[in-house]
């Protein structure tokens, strides 16, 4: 017997709407993540081609396209499901921006996945920007199905943005831990799971390479003791 299908999902991590969770009406076909770097070259006077300098990363972002349908539901304006994502670009006048001091929208983590065979995204990000295409009515005007363009933007420098194929745990039983600053993998292993010989399944968990190199904010998958 197959295992019914795990629907992907947006958690609010802070602000007013912290904890809470939006689920996919559907499973995305498909999603792009993008990663660029900045190079730059400088003018070389009698040169035919200037030596690259680095500049510096871009944030990575991922698009997916959400297709929302409401048709055969006792719900049926399907714009009570969009809503919320449109929401998730809103000011937080609780979260206050560390230069400006003015709110800002919350952070989300997109999380698709079902089990340890399968894949699975772990996204920790802003809402950048979403643009709703509504394709159904009913005879008042009701819209009754719509397909979402998403682009979530990364927030911080981690090693834990995207994850595929993990080694051990599953939706059901997994938590997230979001690193605290000073936080070694060792301590959140003791924390999370009573031993800190545990770092190795953390880390593996979460694909992470440099282990000794958390950043404060990092939203990590802890797997099933």
């Amino acid at each position: 017997m197959s295992e019914a299908p795990v629907k992907a999902r947006i958690e609010i991590l802070e602000g007013e709407g912290a904890g809470n969770k939006i689920d996919c009406l559907f499973n995305p076909k498909e999603y792009t993540i993008e990663k660029t770097v900045e190079w730059t070259a400088p003018q070389g006077a009698g040169k035919n081609t200037s030596k690259l300098e680095f500049k510096s990363g871009k944030p990575a972002t991922m698009k997916v396209e959400l297709f929302f349908d409401t048709y055969e539901a006792s719900e049926k304006d399907v714009s009570v499901h969009t809503k919320k994502i449109f929401d998730l670009m809103k000011v937080d006048d609780t979260l206050k921006d560390k230069k400006s001091k003015k709110g800002r929208p919350a952070k989300v983590l997109f999380i698709w996945g079902q089990n340890k065979e399968s894949r699975r995204v772990v996204f920790q990000s802003v809402v950048q920007s979403v643009s709703a295409k509504y394709t159904l009515f009913l005879a008042d005007g009701t819209p009754v199905r719509a397909t979402l363009n998403v682009t979530f933007t990364q927030v911080d420098d981690s090693d834990a943005q995207a994850s595929q194929n993990p080694t051990s745990g599953g939706v059901g039983g997994e938590r997230l831990w979001t690193v605290q600053e000073g936080e070694t993998l060792g301590l959140i292993a003791y924390k999370t799971l009573g031993e800190t010989s545990a770092w190795r399944s953390i880390a593996e968990m979460n694909n992470l390479a440099a282990v000794r190199r958390l950043s404060a904010g990092t939203v990590l998958v802890i797997p099933n003791a």
